[in-house]
């Protein structure tokens, strides 16, 4: 594999409360510990969880660069003893979930140079289909959807992709089931959003993995660890790893693609 590719990669739901951000923060870890270089960003950025995960208080973060008193590289902040870097929002700032369009710009203009030197960047974004959820999935290279099994999980997540697709054209999705109890669940969960897709947008979206519901992640919570610390071994860990080496085996097919199709190496999607 050629290094200098980044895979960047925005973690979504169609409503909250479906684990994404856990999600974003194990699925990191579980790259990183592969030997990659990570960079998680806190893309809900009024409302931020990554940090409160970890047990941190970064000194910036993404509203300090907006106001100008600082640059992104010294917001980004390393997590010990994970290996990571992560790139904090804010919290409570209105201003920031509302972002207009020249704000955005300039934040996506002064982000790209930083996002070149990691292997995969996952961008945590807010539930829902704000203009800013919009604009990250729109600019990532892969999109994932994390649904429960939950009714409105599975329809708030079909909205989410049909607004994605006709506001953006984005037709591919990642989807993974999270807090599922056993694999019929999974395959209720999926293929009732699959099949919606497939009849009313033309989509078909791609099964990524199951999660399983597991209490040792209300646990890990508690301690401000990643799960993948606190109990690698427990059953949502070993689902949250094989979701991790899928991923590995599409950035190195994309990397392929890349290297066989140089034309595309000006595309923003996949860093060069």
């Amino acid at each position: 594999m050629e290094s200098g590719k980044t895979l960047s990669i925005a973690i979504m739901s169609g409503k909250g409360g479906v684990g994404k951000t856990n999600l974003t923060l194990n699925l990191g870890y579980a790259l990183h510990m592969c030997g990659h270089s990570v960079l998680l960003m806190d893309c809900d950025l009024g409302l931020a969880n990554l940090d409160v995960l970890l047990g941190i208080a970064p000194e910036g973060n993404m509203q300090d660069v907006l106001l100008g008193s600082t640059d992104i590289r010294s917001i980004i902040h390393p997590i010990a003893p994970h290996g990571f870097d992560i790139l904090p929002a804010a919290s409570g700032v209105p201003e920031l979930a509302e972002m207009t369009d020249d704000m955005r710009q300039m934040l996506l203009d002064r982000l790209t140079p930083e996002l070149g030197r990691y292997d995969y960047v996952l961008m945590d974004t807010g539930a829902g289909i704000s203009e800013t959820v919009q604009t990250i999935a729109a600019m990532a290279a892969l999109r994932i959807v994390v649904i429960t099994p939950e009714p409105t999980s599975l329809t708030d997540s079909y909205a989410l992709i049909k607004v994605l697709s006709a506001r953006h054209g984005v037709r591919d999705f990642l989807i993974l089931a999270n807090q599922v109890q056993n694999e019929k669940e999974t395959q209720y969960a999926f293929s009732r959003l699959s099949m919606a897709c497939q009849k009313f947008l033309q989509i078909e979206p791609t099964f990524l993995a199951a999660v399983r519901n597991d209490k040792e992640l209300i646990e890990a919570v508690r301690r401000q660890q990643a799960l993948l610390v606190y109990k690698p071994a427990c059953r949502a860990a070993r689902d949250i790893q094989v979701a991790a080496d899928k991923i590995q085996k599409i950035r190195y097919t994309m990397t392929e693609w890349m290297r066989k199709n140089p034309i595309l190496r000006s595309l923003p999607k996949v860093e060069n």
